[in-house]
């Protein structure tokens, strides 16, 4: 293994300002530090990341639990994330909850023993309902992201769901549309809870009855299909729910806008591509990942500081799929 040492040996200094180059902890002269990024990069010297923890204090490392098979949106999610804890110089390191309470569990335990400086999540069904007492009694830095809970007593960033998706069954009311469905996917996750929320309000908005036969929360359109009088507009609660809808559609000839008004909580990349083109809402998704490791950075340097709670809200993209 390549040691301080023999990077000291090759750039003809001491190990001391080795040291120091790395750490940043003093200033070098810029010959000097040239001298010692080109045995750096010679030797391919990567440090005792365990050794610098032991002094410094911390990891430079931050932890992520999130599922990694329940929806393609957290892929950019994930990259989001990673570039803001890069760009502070922060190792992130990423662990699958598998979207259950016993493995996000395992997972947030697994991050903590590996030491890293704060963590990440984004809770399973149940809400976290495991982990987050555990890491409240810890003490660990932590942040909520994409599902949040009711506590104020943590920080935690998302979208905003509640009015965003009253306004997509606005959108359809105004349209003409008086039975409005939503299809919905993962029961028992926050943003599924406040999705179907946000529809009941839509309708009340609009003096619509809640109609219990117009809401699935099996992921399947066909039940409100299969009625007497059945749904003439719906709301794709994400973007899973949204590709199942769209082949149930195609399966039954019917064409979106005309036959059946859609519209969808989360942008997809060929929603511009189908024909007609469709009606989604756009998640701020580089700024939700930007500012959950902001917030996490700040509860790291400042323990007591306030809990905040962020609801950054999702952009319209006003397509034909809804009838327009």
């Amino acid at each position: 293994m390549v040691t301080m040492r023999d990077v000291a040996a090759l750039a003809g200094v001491s190990i001391t300002t080795v040291s120091h180059v790395i750490n940043e902890t003093r200033p070098v002269a810029g010959d000097t530090r040239e001298r010692v990024q080109k045995a750096i990069d010679e030797t391919g010297y990567t440090g005792d990341a365990i050794a610098r923890s032991l002094v410094m204090g911390g990891t430079k490392s931050l932890g992520l639990a999130v599922s990694l098979v329940s929806h393609p949106y957290f892929a950019e999610l994930i990259a989001a994330i990673e570039s803001e804890a890069t760009r502070n110089g922060y190792t992130l390191v990423l662990i699958d909850t598998r979207d259950t309470p016993e493995s996000e569990q395992t997972a947030v335990r697994m991050l903590r023993s590996r030491r890293v400086d704060g963590l990440l999540l984004t809770p399973s069904a149940g809400g976290g309902s495991l982990v987050l007492p555990e890491l409240k009694r810890l003490g660990i830095p932590t942040v909520l992201v994409d599902r949040l809970t009711v506590s104020k007593d943590i920080d935690q960033v998302g979208p905003e769901n509640v009015q965003a998706t009253s306004g997509l069954v606005k959108h359809l009311a105004e349209l003409g549309h008086r039975r409005i469905g939503i299809v919905c996917g993962k029961t028992g996750v926050a943003t599924t809870e406040e999705r179907i929320l946000g529809y009941r309000l839509g309708l009340g908005r609009a003096g619509l009855k809640w109609d219990e036969a117009l809401v699935s929360q099996s992921g399947w359109l066909a039940p409100l299909l299969d009625q007497d009088d059945p749904a003439t507009a719906v709301v794709a609660a994400d973007h899973l729910v949204t590709i199942g809808m769209l082949h149930e559609a195609r399966a039954r000839g019917l064409k979106l806008g005309t036959d059946l008004a859609v519209v969808a909580y989360d942008e997809v990349e060929w929603a511009t591509l189908i024909e007609p083109p469709l009606t989604t809402l756009a998640q701020p998704v580089e700024e939700i990942g930007r500012t959950a490791v902001k917030l996490l950075l700040n509860r790291i340097a400042d323990p007591a500081r306030p809990p905040e709670t962020i609801r950054l809200a999702p952009s319209l993209m006003h397509r034909q799929s809804c009838g327009c």
